[in-house]
């Protein structure tokens, strides 16, 4: 089966990555801090702005924006899911960490940005995993908080998250 991913340089995206088998290796602290490093050297070597990003028990959501002269997306995640399986391998209990592919949308706008980070922020609410946004560890929501995007109680009010999808 043929793929076909965007190739925007500069352009702005919305990913999902999902482990192998949905297995909740991401659960654990040392698998988050893991990928936290390993995203980081990535971003040192081939760099990529963070607008935001979730990381679950059994996936991430995250927004990145590239260079200007790039549009290279796939090699970086190869990278991040390397890097990870190589600090992680016989420490997890599991054998094969992610699934082979992920997910990308290209976002067209600033509301598009917006309605994916307030969807990516409100995820682990919607999963079940907290009662509140900000209860969630792992997540750029609290970011968002300190530098006066969000409320700390953004999200708890039903009805009150435009562009939010269930």
């Amino acid at each position: 089966m043929q793929y076909r991913r965007s190739n925007i340089p500069g352009g702005t995206y919305f990913f999902t990555v999902v482990t192998h088998q949905r297995a909740p290796w991401l659960r654990e602290t040392s698998a988050v801090t893991a990928l936290g490093d390993v995203m980081r050297l990535v971003r040192a070597q081939r760099p990529f702005e963070t607008l935001a990003m979730v990381v679950m028990p059994d996936h991430l959501h995250c927004i990145w924006r590239l260079p200007g002269d790039d549009a290279d997306f796939s090699t970086r995640w190869m990278l991040i899911k390397q890097g990870v399986v190589h600090r992680l391998r016989g420490r997890m209990g599991v054998q094969t960490f992610w699934q082979a592919r992920f997910w990308e949308q290209t976002l067209r706008d600033e509301r598009d940005v917006e309605q994916h980070t307030h969807y990516i922020h409100f995820n682990p609410v919607k999963h079940g995993l907290v009662p509140q946004v900000g209860d969630w560890p792992h997540s750029t929501f609290h970011r968002y908080v300190k530098n006066g995007i969000y409320p700390a109680d953004w999200g708890t009010a039903p009805g009150v998250l435009p562009g939010v999808r269930e």
